[in-house]
């Protein structure tokens, strides 16, 4: 194959001072083309300035034979950079948007600034050379771009809302440009790389990113940016020596009648048909066939309305609520008993008067989105507290883009993004306090296909998406859920167009139902981090679909002469090894598994890989202190408990609080920990992390002192203590240490160990470690037990344990249990893990610590069989299945109180 040359060509690079972009500008110009070489010269978090980054690139362009030139502005001054090009050269050819700065921080405490700075740099400066050298494009009818995301974009990261937003907001903003320049043959594609940087060297160790340098990035750009090269609005991700495509896949997702009957109870009955990727699973550019859909929906019957949501005590905030479909969500909120704050710029007025004729409670707020500490003031005002934002406030300023002029680009950046940044902002605090939010903002289908004469508002809307994935990360601990979604509803023109029954069911009316099922309590699974495409009765899910790409030996350079001739496998969606990336592990996972692919040698597979930015998590989480977390009981919460664990009515001394010798049991230790905030995400420190894949493994319960106090408030503080690398597994082992908050005495220890399938692979541990009483494997006697005890649990076990504060719907909702494999809700492990315990107790007398492993699940009104057999101070049990014989609770046993530890037998 002939090399690829640019010979003619003029190629600009922003950021080009060090990093991918030093490596742009060397490559093009090593290839025949003038490079314009642009470095503000600051650091990587956007302070300073220098001319010297770029100068240093350029004498060595020229050093090598080749044709460079400096420039030294900021990329929100595009214009001059793109001037630069046609006053050195007379022409541009290509466009890398490559400059980047990161600002992270968690959203409680992000400022203004953080925001701000990230936006400019990465959307407005990418707009700003694009629209600079657009109006050259055209009248040469040619032209190539590359902007640059990244896998924080595309799947949301941690403390990086900021950036998230900015790096996805290039994908809608790439694919509009992608519509608009096609038939002037200007191409746009985006990247998502990964390479070492100045951004990156803090965070990942030297062996690591030597494989990660740029250098394993530019081929696939050159490619894209080549002469001959036709792709056009692609996304790809790159580094390492991995390269594959990505597309969005849209669910077949659920039809319903849209008529009165669609509710959001309707769509809750059957919310497993949203998510369905079934064969009749769409790839699409655009909006769906809404007509279609409607056509269908017009003849079906009424829907089964399901379950009338409550939304008493809870405060909903709107804004744009003044019409619309903003409009319909106040009502519907009113309408299920939520308190409204009806925000809009106009008139807010006439909606709050209407739900206060309908006897709703209602109040106005006259703002901007963008002044979201006034129109968040104003919820706290009225009803003293806030649950609820519906981000829905938006302009339209749309214009082709080679028409685009900077205000219709700030405004509708302003409205859209930065208004929904400063609505969430100003409530996040009371959702943080009150463990409890729900945050639903508004993208649309421009933003996640892109569409002509749309650029600002694609970057604004695909930018939405991106801050509410990485949104959705640091809330799910708090309670605080975050969902999008792409509204399609009917306007004044189509009524003119279509049947009067047909414009009815295009009603913003048929958007609120879904809004108002995100922001209850009951959506059945993945409650959050959810992208839904919605209108006229039907309701799809949204998500990435990947290749499965090719790698290239890490030992040998990469040219772009090598990726063509894999790009048919790169880009093969259909050669079934693609799938569905979640996260930025998911994301990373493909890259960090090519790190051991060498020349002459077979590719190891991915459980032998070395995955240095989980082990980098790993060790990080091992060092944070958690904060504390209180949790207040009374004694009404002991006797909830010790009925939970088969207490029965005779039991005085454990259900009547008037009783001498009432008491906590010894194993209610599990309970305090439960809520206790984690200094860490369990998804950062495993990679492929699915809830619906762990198991609870191991339990360790140490009493530190009795008596228990029947009502008091404790603080738990806990701790990672190591996460292990089982190869196609991970195991997971925190400490938790409880005190009395009155006392600062120790009241109880915890050791839980979960098992995550589908984790391991990452170059961890491999082997647990022995911890002593909590690890160790008590193995039965090989004689017959000393005590057995049978105990029936009740149908309703577990829908009495629950209230003890594990509120997994896997213990009580069919439809959940059978998503996680089950015929029927099972009782939870720490329920019959408590029956045990308490045959123990109650027959040994106080315990000191209890180790179980849970190997074997539990059907309320099953019969448990515990057998023990006591061993000096130890007491060593099982737990069985009677109706089955299976176990399901082994490795168990006891330490007990006294120097001999002696027990009532």
């Amino acid at each position: 194959m002939s090399e690829l040359r640019y010979d003619g060509q003029v190629v600009v690079v922003t950021g080009a001072g060090g990093g991918l972009g030093k490596a742009y500008a060397l490559f093009f110009g090593s290839r025949g083309a003038s490079v314009v070489v642009n470095d503000l010269g600051g650091s990587f978090k956007g302070d300073g300035a220098s001319s010297k980054a770029a100068d240093v690139v350029v004498n060595e362009i020229k050093a090598a034979g080749g044709k460079a030139v400096a420039n030294y502005d900021s990329v929100t001054s595009g214009d001059k950079i793109i001037e630069t090009a046609i006053q050195n050269y007379g022409r541009i050819d290509i466009l890398l948007n490559n400059a980047g700065i990161l600002r992270d921080v968690s959203f409680k405490n992000m400022s203004d600034k953080d925001w701000d700075l990230i936006i400019d740099v990465h959307v407005k400066g990418s707009y700003k050379c694009a629209r600079a050298a657009w109006p050259y494009f055209r009248k040469q009818k040619y032209g190539r771009v590359i902007n640059t995301a990244s896998a924080a974009g595309l799947f949301g990261s941690f403390g990086q809302t900021n950036y998230s937003a900015a790096k996805l907001a290039m994908v809608g903003f790439t694919e509009t440009l992608a519509k608009e320049g096609a038939k002037y043959n200007i191409h746009a594609n985006v990247i998502a790389p990964i390479a070492a940087s100045r951004m990156t060297e803090t965070v990942m160790p030297p062996d690591i990113l030597e494989n990660l340098k740029p250098d394993w990035v530019v081929p696939l750009v050159a490619c894209l940016v080549h002469k001959d090269a036709e792709e056009n609005g692609a996304i790809f991700e790159v580094g390492g020596g991995h390269i594959a495509k990505l597309r969005w896949e849209r669910s077949s997702g659920l039809l319903l009648k849209a008529d009165d009957s669609y509710t959001p109870g309707a769509i809750l009955k059957k919310w497993d048909q949203v998510g369905k990727f079934d064969k009749n699973a769409q790839y699409p550019n655009g909006v769906a066939d809404f007509m279609g859909l409607l056509e269908a929906s017009m003849k079906m019957g009424p829907n089964d309305k399901g379950e009338t949501l409550d939304f008493k005590g809870k405060v909903a905030l709107v804004t744009g609520g003044g019409a619309g479909i903003g409009r319909c969500y106040c009502l519907a909120f009113a309408k299920y008993g939520a308190s409204v704050v009806v925000n809009d710029l106009m008139n807010p007025d006439d909606v709050v008067n209407e739900i206060k004729q309908a006897g709703g409670k209602a109040v106005g707020v006259k703002a901007s989105a963008e002044d979201g500490d006034a129109v968040v003031k104003a919820a706290i005002d009225a009803f003293g507290r806030i649950d609820i934002i519906v981000n829905n406030a938006g302009i339209l300023r749309d214009k082709a883009f080679t028409n685009m002029d900077d205000k219709m680009w700030d405004q509708v950046i302003a409205v859209h993004l930065r208004g929904t940044y400063k609505v969430t902002k100003a409530a996040w605090p009371y959702f943080l306090k009150q463990k409890y939010g729900r945050v639903l903002n508004t993208t649309s289908t421009s933003g996640i296909y892109g569409n002509f004469g749309q650029a600002n508002y694609a970057a604004a809307k695909c930018g939405i998406l991106g801050f509410s994935r990485a949104l959705a990360r640091e809330g799910a601990k708090y309670n605080i859920f975050v969902n999008t979604i792409a509204p399609n509803a009917g306007t004044a023109m189509t009524r003119t167009i279509l049947p009067e029954e047909m414009v009815q069911a295009f009603k913003p009316d048929y958007i609120a139902p879904l809004v108002v099922a995100l922001c209850s309590d009951k959506v059945p699974s993945n409650p959050t981090g959810g992208l839904y495409e919605v209108g006229s009765g039907w309701v799809g899910q949204t998500r990435w679909q990947r290749t499965g790409g090719h790698g290239f030996p890490v030992d040998v350079k990469l040219t772009p002469e090598a990726v063509l001739k894999q790009w048919k496998r790169i880009t093969d969606f259909e050669d079934g090894r693609a799938d569905n990336p979640e996260s930025a592990q998911d994301g990373l996972k493909s890259i960090m598994a090519n790190m051991q692919n060498k020349s002459g040698g077979k590719k190891s597979d991915v459980d032998d890989k070395a995955n240095a930015e989980i082990l980098a998590n790993i060790e990080k989480a091992m060092k944070a202190e958690s904060t504390g977390t209180e949790f207040t009981y009374e004694e009404k919460d002991i006797i909830l408990y010790n009925l939970g664990v088969g207490a029965k009515k005779t039991d005085l001394d454990l259900v009547f609080e008037g009783n001498e010798n009432f008491q906590a049991l010894p194993s209610f230790g599990v309970i305090p920990f439960f809520s206790a905030e984690t200094p860490y995400n369990i998804s950062d420190i495993v990679p492929n992390f699915n809830p619906m894949l762990l198991l609870h493994g191991e339990q360790y319960l140490e009493i530190l002192s009795y008596p228990i106090p029947t009502s008091a408030t404790l603080v738990s503080h806990t701790k990672l203590l190591e996460v292990v690398d089982k190869g196609n597994a991970a195991i997971v082992k925190s400490g938790i240490t409880t005190v009395n908050k009155a006392t600062g005495k120790p009241l109880f220890y915890n050791e839980s160990t979960v098992f995550i399938r589908g984790s391991g692979g990452f170059g961890g541990q491999k082997k647990p470690a022995d911890r002593g009483a909590a690890t160790a494997p008590n193995v039965p006697p090989k004689r017959a037990p000393d005590v057995v005890i049978e105990e029936a649990t009740t149908p309703e076990q577990a829908a009495i344990y629950r209230l003890s504060g594990d509120y997994n719907p896997l213990h009580i909702d069919p439809a959940f249990a059978k998503m996680g494999g089950f015929k029927a809700p099972i009782l939870h492990g720490l329920a019959f893990f408590g029956i045990a315990v308490k045959g123990v107790y109650r027959t040994f007398g106080q315990i000191r610590n209890v180790k179980v492993r849970f190997v074997g699940s539990v059907t309320p009104g099953e019969t448990l069989v515990t057998e023990m057999w006591k061993e000096g101070h130890k007491v060593v049990f099982q737990t069985r299945v009677k109706e089955s014989g299976r176990v399901v609770v082994g490795g168990a046993g006891c330490e007990l109180v006294g120097e001999r530890g002696e027990g009532r037998l």
